[in-house]
């Protein structure tokens, strides 16, 4: 596993912990963050790669900082 791919897959982990700390269902949040559910799974997942702007979204949604979901990166 590349570097690139632990870096995703840590990150989408971490989203869904606070996601689930936040009791938001993927739809739910994929709904505040104003994102498909399809591409939120695929985050966590780690199958996908998200923008910085995607990222802000999410952790806005989360009420957290985007640091947050980046700090054990």
């Amino acid at each position: 596993m590349s570097a690139k791919t632990d870096s995703r897959k840590l990150l989408g982990e971490t989203i869904r912990a606070y996601r689930e700390a936040a009791h938001l269902s993927q739809e739910k949040l994929a709904e505040l963050a104003d994102l498909s559910r399809n591409f939120v799974g695929a985050v966590e997942r780690g199958e996908d790669t998200i923008s910085v702007e995607a990222l802000v979204r999410v952790a806005k949604a989360l009420r957290v900082r985007a640091r947050d979901l980046v700090s054990n990166l």
